[in-house]
């Protein structure tokens, strides 16, 4: 456990660097978070009785997005991981006394908290001090706020656990470009990432919240806003667990089967 605490240390610190970068990540989004908003107040003006969240939901929703950009993003993928497998690199991880998927999942988890960290205190406290409605409000109870960073950090470990999967998928395929842009575009769908999921059809929505997906973002933004019933909240943090044991479970038992059988081409 103390060697994949080291990558997750080494990567945590190499992400940290970055500031220039999550400085003009910040600006950005808080551009994008804006236009979102203003969208949204365009619909709700016309008529606010018909949509499922109240509209001070949907802009916390869309800053926390936005705050959290980097644990949930789809597109947070290492290039350096997909280089190993095709260029034939990961032969000198597989002489090492340690098991690649856990190397490679505690240096997920560690880049994208790093990134995060870096962007989503500023995002967060400027956000607050914006006038109602347009600003980030407080979580609807002391409850509320402890269940989201719960499943704040379930939705990071699920999200990490599939990204794991299109890494493995790259041993068994010539060039990972397909599987990566299929899964950016599945995962910020059915996330919830382009549209939150009540606003869908209730038969569409009901089948999107049992998939991994909304395991992702979906829970701890709605969680946080308090568009989520106790009920709702305790079958949505098990699905969660659900997920990301199965994806986990998955993801070792492929990985390893991959190691068994990888190919390395050249000299």
């Amino acid at each position: 456990m103390k060697k994949y605490i080291s990558f997750f240390r080494l990567r945590f610190s190499m992400g940290l660097q970055y500031r220039a970068a999550a400085a003009a990540g910040v600006v950005t989004q808080f551009f994008w978070g804006g236009m979102e908003i203003l969208v949204y107040r365009a619909f709700y003006e016309a008529d606010a009785a018909a949509f499922p969240m109240s509209f001070e939901a949907v802009v916390t929703y869309i800053w926390l997005q936005q705050a959290f950009l980097a644990v949930f993003g789809a597109w947070i993928i290492e290039s350096e991981i997909f280089d190993a497998i095709r260029n034939g690199n990961v032969a000198y991880e597989l002489c090492r006394p340690i098991g690649i998927y856990q190397m490679w999942f505690s240096r997920s988890v560690a880049n994208r908290v790093s990134k995060a960290l870096l962007r989503c205190v500023p995002i967060l406290g400027v956000a607050a001090l914006l006038p109602a409605p347009y600003g980030l409000r407080l979580p609807a109870s002391p409850l509320h706020g402890a269940l989201f960073l719960l499943t704040l950090l379930l939705g990071l470990l699920v999200i990490v656990a599939f990204t794991m999967l299109v890494y493995i998928a790259t041993f068994y395929t010539l060039s990972p470009d397909g599987v990566r842009i299929f899964f950016v575009s599945a995962v910020d769908f059915f996330a919830g990432a382009v549209i939150p999921l009540p606003f869908f059809p209730d038969k569409l929505r009901f089948i999107l919240e049992l998939l991994p997906f909304a395991a992702m973002q979906n829970v701890p933004l709605r969680i946080y806003s308090g568009s989520m019933t106790g009920e709702e909240m305790l079958r949505a943090i098990c699905l969660q667990a659900f997920w990301l044991a199965v994806l986990v479970g998955v993801g070792l038992g492929l990985c390893r089967r991959a190691e068994r059988k990888v190919l390395v081409q050249g000299g």
